[in-house]
């Protein structure tokens, strides 16, 4: 086995959820409580189908949206097909759900009932089963009733990975890495659907084993970076429209860059690291005779968030820092670094959230992170999970030269949904 092998093996590995039992009993009692007030019966395993990416078998750990799809009796779809049904529906699911879980948050949102367990939560949808395989579902924005086709997508996916020799969920579970490393904001279908259109177009990888993956992870962000711009894209399966939040192909063209970098680290001891700089710590550190031997002569004290919570990336965050400086009108730093302004010590830095798309409340924690020569000479790497320090900013000040990284997490129900950095080069004495 090769060294790139065992770091995607590995990688995999850790990939898996490892909280499915609890799931499958949150799932199972809130079908048993549905079943009861919908059919009187007490069956925790009738009447449900697993949905989104955890019933196309393309989830991660750290998974916090779950899909769950309740399906109602026939016998009632002409009491809900009357006006206010799609509300009635939704309110009656809620409340059976809520008499299980009496302490837990049950809320309506539009198309669902969401049940907010702690690190995850499940988005519960009452539907009527039709005759093509499909389900018509209630939207109270329009108090009307839309069909969705889930079956048609976990089909296709199952038939497409078998053609790929596993490797299309393969991909997309490391794609969903990616995207929770880097705050993308790609819904789990888009990745799943632009997953299979790579390998619709390059079916030669679906030969690839673990020492290639490297590579076919390259040529899946190029393909990414090169897509044209879309509001929407054709569901895998389906066919139905899976919405652009917000554009990908930047961020994609940025991995291929760092995968091309990993690439070129192939049998080095810091390989592992070069794609832990592309995927996360999900990817295993790879550990050499004689390493644990070494010795410096600073703190490694830098702390990593996906050690204290669930990470999956739903929402949208950007940061910026204003730079103030005796004499000089406040600046952002992303202005300055585009024009290739020098950063100087002793400048105060105030970074603040400029974009959100989370819905409140949530928490928010900072890290500062220093890096190079300097910063270990100093014994100052820093590097915790810091709570802000005015509001919901966070101020610090330049002190020394060399490479600083500071990161912004938004923490809603115990789960990080939206990250973004911005490096700090500062420069001169």
């Amino acid at each position: 086995m090769t060294q790139t092998s065992e770091i995607f093996d590995g990688f995999l590995t850790n990939l898996g959820v490892d909280n499915g039992a609890t799931i499958a009993v949150r799932r199972d009692e809130i079908t048993k409580a549905l079943n009861k007030d919908f059919r009187g019966i007490e069956s925790s395993t009738d009447h449900k189908l697993m949905v989104g990416s955890y019933g196309r078998w393309t989830a991660i750990r750290g998974v916090s949206d779950l899909d769950l799809l309740f399906i109602a009796p026939a016998s009632l779809r002409s009491d809900y097909d009357k006006d206010g049904g799609a509300a009635r529906i939704l309110q009656r699911t809620k409340r059976a759900i809520q008499n299980r879980y009496p302490a837990t948050t049950v809320r309506v949102d539009r198309l669902v009932v969401v049940v907010e367990f702690t690190s995850f939560s499940f988005d519960v949808q009452p539907a009527f089963a039709n005759d093509d395989d499909s389900y018509s579902y209630p939207d109270t924005y329009s108090d009307a009733w839309k069909v969705t086709k889930p079956r048609a997508e976990i089909k296709a996916i199952r038939e497409e990975n078998e053609t790929a020799r596993g490797n299309l969920r393969r991909l997309c579970r490391m794609t969903r890495s990616w995207k929770n490393k880097h705050g993308v904001v790609m819904g789990g279908l888009l990745i799943d659907t632009l997953a299979s259109r790579f390998f619709k177009a390059e079916p030669d990888w679906a030969a690839e084993g673990s020492d290639g993956f490297g590579l076919m992870c390259e040529a899946f962000f190029d393909f990414l970076a090169q897509e044209p711009d879309h509001e929407f894209y054709a569901a895998i399966g389906s066919g139905q429209r899976v919405k652009v939040k917000k554009r990908f192909q930047p961020a994609a063209a940025h991995a291929r860059d760092l995968a091309n970098i990993a690439i070129g680290a192939r049998d080095q001891r810091n390989e592992y690291a070069k794609w832990r700089a592309v995927f996360g710590r999900s990817v295993p550190k790879i550990q050499h005779a004689g390493e644990e031997a070494s010795f410096s002569k600073f703190r490694d004290t830098e702390e990593f968030v996906e050690d204290r919570f669930p990470v999956d990336i739903r929402a949208s965050l950007e940061i910026d820092c204003t730079v103030t400086q005796d004499g000089f009108r406040p600046q952002f730093l992303r202005t300055l670094l585009r024009k290739a302004l020098p950063l100087r010590p002793q400048k105060k830095l105030q970074f603040t959230i400029v974009e959100c798309t989370v819905v409140e409340p949530y928490d928010v924690r900072w890290k500062v992170l220093n890096r190079g020569a300097e910063a270990e000479r100093r014994d100052c790497i820093r590097g915790t999970l810091v709570e802000a320090n005015e509001g919901r900013d966070r101020t610090e000040y330049t002190v020394f030269r060399g490479e600083h990284v500071v990161e912004c997490y938004i923490i809603k129900n115990g789960v990080v949904v939206a990250r973004s950095s911005i490096e700090v080069p500062i420069s001169g004495s």
